[in-house]
């Protein structure tokens, strides 16, 4: 598998001459688009993270996962993951500490520490992703875009660990 990288980019090189595109020039070009985007999306990314801490800081997490615990158990969705479904669509990093505390807690192979790895693994940073997305396509109305990846993650969560509980 190391050599994947090294023929991708003699396959990339071998194009350019083969099309006569300056694949230097089309390269530093892209890296100079890459940079822009950057300085459009931090704006967006440093309120998400900011709010995430703020959260956090603030209590309002642990409040929120004790309020939200009973419903979430009608839809099958054990307390002890709560916390990770209501913070993965903000932070990745942040859900990755919850998974390694239910890890710790719980061990990987228990009933919750497979839920909070599905869970993981298929439910996405929705802020995080439509921040990116929004501020590198000039989209101001976001319309039911984000609403709806909330719901899809809170399914997803649901699915995830009622097929931990069937298998």
């Amino acid at each position: 598998m190391s050599y994947v990288v090294p023929i991708l980019l003699v396959a990339v090189l071998a194009v350019g001459l083969v099309k006569r595109v300056n694949v230097y020039d089309g390269f530093v070009c892209g890296a100079r688009k890459s940079f822009d985007l950057s300085l459009t999306v931090f704006p967006y990314l440093a309120a998400v993270f900011i709010m995430v801490n703020a959260l956090h800081a603030s209590g309002l997490d642990v409040w929120l996962t004790k309020l939200l615990s009973p419903p979430f158990a009608l839809m099958g969705i054990p307390s002890e993951v709560v916390q990770l479904v209501l913070l993965r669509p903000f932070s990745g990093s942040g859900s990755l500490a919850i998974l390694t505390d239910v890890y710790e807690n719980y061990g990987a192979d228990s009933y919750v520490g497979r839920c909070a790895s599905v869970i993981m693994g298929s439910s996405e940073t929705v802020f995080y992703v439509a921040s990116v997305y929004f501020a590198g396509t000039k989209v101001r109305r976001t319309g039911w875009a984000v609403p709806i990846a909330l719901f899809c993650n809170l399914l997803g969560a649901a699915a995830a660990c009622l097929l931990c509980k069937v298998m």
